[in-house]
């Protein structure tokens, strides 16, 4: 048995959400790389559109749905269009997050709460409900929820976002034991800082950026397909005593007490 076919995801489809750019992005080139036929979706169906016909020009198999994850119905669209199209979902990427808010729990409205634990946990838990049962029908299949270091860690200003992505790692957990003995897998990813759209703000900025490297040992912070990777192994069957886990993927960042610059 050769370690590629311990990583291959040959025939399998692959939902993954957000994914017109940034981590979503490289997961589905990875996962198609890989040998999976993969699901692009986004709220906009042009980007989503033109990351599938790169998938496909490549030698890859790719659909592109637009799906808002905070409509339900968008969310049922998107199950059906695939299912239509392909037949099954073998592995579910939830990627697709909002962070609406940047500043004290103090001052956040509860307009901005709603908006981030509605599409950074409800609409997970919707998705994995319409999914995982037609996974164990099907004799098992693999979801990864995209969480993030913050859920590790108190903060100043990104309070509620923390809280949404430790509650993702929670959902996994539950989703894990819930579903463990039909043979379905749970488990989420938390990168560290990555640069992408998202987290320009962290990044872009060269002070911002330096401050930040002080804690990273590998002396740099991620790119997308730093994360794709991962994804890759959970889905596959290199995977397959992986549950109820949080893959941290930061560089070395949360074991680093120390400044390396």
């Amino acid at each position: 048995m050769s370690d590629s076919s311990l990583f291959s995801l040959r025939d399998k489809v692959a939902v993954i959400t957000g994914s017109s750019k940034g981590i979503g992005k490289a997961i589905a080139e990875a996962m198609a790389a890989a040998g999976a036929k993969v699901v692009i979706s986004s709220r906009k169906a042009g980007p989503c559109e033109a990351v599938a016909a790169a998938i496909n020009e490549g030698g890859g198999e790719a659909m592109a749905c637009a799906c808002n994850i905070s409509e339900k119905t968008q969310l049922h669209a998107l199950v059906d269009a695939t299912l239509e199209r392909w037949g099954r979902i073998d592995a579910l990427v939830c990627n697709a997050a909002v962070n609406p808010y940047f500043g004290p729990l103090a001052e956040i409205t509860d307009e901005a709460y709603d908006k981030t634990m509605n599409a950074n946990v409800r609409s997970n838990l919707w998705l994995c409900n319409m999914v995982i049962p037609r996974m164990a029908e099907r004799g098992g299949g693999a979801v990864v929820i995209v969480s993030s270091i913050a859920a590790f860690k108190g903060h100043g200003n990104l309070g509620v976002y923390a809280l949404s992505k430790a509650a993702d790692n929670q959902l996994a957990r539950s989703l894990a034991v819930e579903w463990g003995r039909a043979n379905v897998r749970v488990n989420c990813i938390a990168p560290g800082l990555v640069r992408t759209d998202m987290a320009r703000a962290l990044w872009e900025d060269p002070d911002n950026l330096a401050r930040a490297l002080e804690a990273y040992p590998l002396g740099r912070i991620g790119e997308p397909e730093d994360i794709a990777g991962a994804a890759v192994f959970l889905a596959s069957r290199a995977g397959d005593f992986v549950t109820g886990q949080t893959l941290v993927i930061d560089g070395g960042t949360t074991i680093s007490s120390g400044r390396y610059t």
